[in-house]
């Protein structure tokens, strides 16, 4: 029989058992393997570079002549970079450096958000302009690839004619031979391809209207060429072709650009000659928009200003006319505004359109070469404001 235990009396078997019972261990942090420790090195480097590509960007691009080449960037990679290296530092950075890190590149993608062009517009509904009113004007401003001597002529006259605009803004009437730009004339078939259109050309630059020419001033820079002067000399001085129309007692300004290309792609990056061409190249381009912008500024007329400016979102060659003008974007549909590379997805946007605030976008495009052209066409309805 077992002893009987008496009231308040100690258990003192279990009183030793709960003396025994140590407290469970505090888990330690797992160090981080060598993969994601040389993971996360990878993350600050490309980080940091990325980081020195924007500063730079910023502070030369526009200015030094050499940064035309790493302004050829895509543009909407000033959104995307940052974006992969977050996702990136999310997934395989170490605790530690994901702290620091993360803000980091958040900072790096709102500062390249301006720079990558992108219509943030187009995600918002009903965002864009009214409904036109009537009579607005139907505009086309298109780079054609040298004109139709690339293509089937039938085809891309009838591609222009298509488009049924008041009026055409059309670069590259031209060809190319042995390398060099070259003259052709093919204005002829222009004017029986559209009866009763006034027509403007000079140098590679042709200007269509429906509404009679009232002035044609030049605009370049310097002295303009000379009656004797080559077609080459013509070619070189009018990268903008400003012509006056009369609408209903309106006179309305229209510019024809074509800024030219930075570079020489037939020549080799390893050769001092395509640096020249890059270095030559920039001082005429800061030139003729120099001459654009100073006509355009003492313009007494609405105005519109289109064409191929070989200039991305992120190049501080369009800082002067985005200073001054109305880009025609936020009359557009388009989230990428991509007008040159590949005919599916362009990443570039070299192709512009501006006003002043007396004339006003109600719908802005861009539409298809059909094949004809490595440029999208912008079509532009506008309309002088009240």
């Amino acid at each position: 029989m077992s002893p009987r235990t008496l009231p308040g009396a100690r258990d003192e078997t279990v009183g030793s058992a709960s003396a025994n019972v140590s407290p469970p261990p505090v888990p330690r942090p797992v160090p981080a393997t060598r993969g994601r420790r040389r993971a996360t090195g990878l993350l600050i480097g490309a980080t940091a570079a990325w980081t020195l590509f924007l500063g730079l960007g910023q502070a030369l691009s526009g200015r030094w002549w050499l940064w035309l080449l790493p302004d050829l960037a895509p543009p909407p990679a000033f959104v995307a970079v940052p974006a992969l290296l977050i996702a990136l530092s999310g997934a395989v950075a170490t605790r530690r450096a994901r702290r620091w890190l993360l803000p980091v590149l958040a900072v790096l993608l709102a500062a390249g958000v301006g720079r990558a062009g992108l219509h943030w517009g187009a995600l918002v509904p009903g965002g864009g302009p009214g409904p036109a009113p009537a009579g607005a004007l139907k505009v086309f401003s298109w780079n054609t690839l040298y004109w139709d001597t690339t293509d089937d002529p039938a085809a891309f006259h009838r591609h222009l004619r298509s488009k049924d605009a008041d009026v055409y803004l059309l670069q590259e009437h031209l060809t190319r031979e042995d390398g060099r730009h070259t003259e052709i004339d093919r204005l002829d078939r222009l004017r029986a391809e559209f009866p009763g259109y006034h027509l403007v050309a000079r140098g590679e630059l042709v200007t269509l209207s429906r509404y009679p020419v009232v002035a044609a001033p030049e605009v370049g820079p310097g002295r303009p060429p000379g009656p004797s002067s080559s077609w080459r000399e013509r070619f070189e001085w009018h990268k903008v072709l400003r012509t006056d129309v009369d609408v209903a007692g309106t006179v309305l300004s229209f510019y024809n650009v074509h800024i030219p290309v930075q570079l020489d792609i037939e020549r080799s990056w390893l050769s001092p000659g395509f640096y020249r061409v890059v270095r030559d190249t920039d001082a005429v381009r800061k030139e003729h928009y120099a001459a654009l912008l100073r006509d355009a500024r003492a313009n007494p007329h609405p105005l519109l200003i289109s064409g191929d400016f070989n200039t991305t979102p992120a190049m501080g060659d369009l800082d002067g006319l985005r200073g001054e003008f109305r880009d025609a974007l936020p009359a557009g549909s388009s989230f990428l505004p991509g007008t040159w590379g590949s005919e599916g997805l362009p990443l570039w946007r070299l192709d512009w359109t501006f006003t002043d605030e007396r004339l006003r976008v109600h719908r802005y495009a861009l539409v298809s070469a059909s094949g004809l052209s490595d440029h999208r066409g912008q079509e532009m309805l506008v309309s002088p404001a009240d």
